[in-house]
């Protein structure tokens, strides 16, 4: 195609898209049928990692629950059970630790079957400003945060793309989408995070792998536990996220193949004037919305904590 030509496709699909969004808000689309589908899901002990187990447990999937805490995953292997799940299997296992995470996904096809939705969940924050934080805790935040997904990828990707079937779900975070004072490894870990999910989301595309569909979460503080003591200076603009309500966006975004998922709605434009403004217009905006606020009174209670997302 020559530059005219190709000019002409873009605005001619870029109107059909604008109105089959419009169209979208009037008729929501249909949800997927997941029965039968493996769910394996990361930091399934606790938090976000819980509620979606529990979300899935009625709808006919087998599902793999991955975290470091046997005594989590056990209390949520039998949640599950109780709300219909029939067909559990829980794995301990170190996401942060490559040779672990290929050891386990292994010993998952043996006993259960090819992974057909993925959900990386586990994350950690340490809470420390950037020259307060040791380097260690600083590496352990990109291990679980970011490094986790490649692993996870390269073990359970291989397949989907064999089948042109599946669904990659990477829990991120908005502070992957805009900068936090006093939360630099945990923003990082988490624009990278995106960034790689992105990515191989347009190689699969590019290589005409369209049946393995990628969702992106990016929600804002959730009260899970994890940020005990936070506030947020504006609730109405920006509320703490209840967890059930997170867990049941994130999972009908997984059922109608939503591509990004965005808490709570006002962080879309949010991020559209971020993107769109100078820096000082930005920087003014962060400190009006609170991210120059010290945040890291709220974070004491769990540093060490491995497998709870924001």
């Amino acid at each position: 195609m020559n530059f005219l030509m190709e000019t002409l496709q873009v605005i001619v699909m870029s109107i059909y898209y604008n109105m089959e969004a419009v169209v979208r808000l009037f008729i929501p689309p249909k949800n997927k049928n997941v029965t039968g589908e493996i769910v394996l899901i990361t930091g399934a002990g606790s938090g976000i990692g819980r509620l979606l187990a529990e979300k899935f447990a009625p709808l006919g999937v087998s599902l793999v629950l991955w975290d470091i805490n046997q005594e989590g995953m056990e209390e949520t292997s039998r949640l599950v059970q109780e709300k219909g799940a029939t067909k559990v299997h829980y794995y301990l296992c170190d996401c942060s630790d490559k040779s672990e995470v290929y050891r386990v996904a292994d010993k998952v096809k043996r006993e259960v079957g090819d992974v057909s939705i993925l959900i990386n969940n586990a994350g950690i924050v340490t809470g420390r400003k950037f020259m307060d934080a040791p380097d260690s805790l600083i590496e352990k935040t990109f291990e679980v945060n970011t490094m986790a997904h490649f692993w996870t990828y390269k073990a359970f990707l291989p397949a989907m793309t064999a089948n042109n079937h599946g669904h990659l779900v990477s829990i991120a975070s908005s502070a992957g989408l805009i900068g936090v004072n006093g939360l630099a490894d945990y923003c990082a870990s988490k624009f990278a995070a995106i960034g790689f999910a992105e990515s191989v989301a347009l190689e699969l595309l590019a290589t005409g792998k369209d049946g393995v569909k990628t969702t992106i979460v990016c929600p804002f503080f959730i009260n899970t536990g994890m940020f005990d003591g936070c506030n947020t200076k504006w609730p109405l603009l920006l509320p703490i996220l209840d967890p059930d309500y997170v867990a049941n966006k994130i999972i009908e975004a997984i059922l109608t193949d939503q591509v990004y998922l965005l808490l709570p709605r006002t962080m879309y434009f949010i991020i559209g004037l971020k993107n769109s403004l100078r820096w000082k217009q930005a920087a003014l905006l962060g400190k009006y919305l609170g991210a120059f606020e010290n945040p890291e009174h709220c974070y004491q209670k769990v540093i060490n904590v491995p497998t709870l997302p924001m």
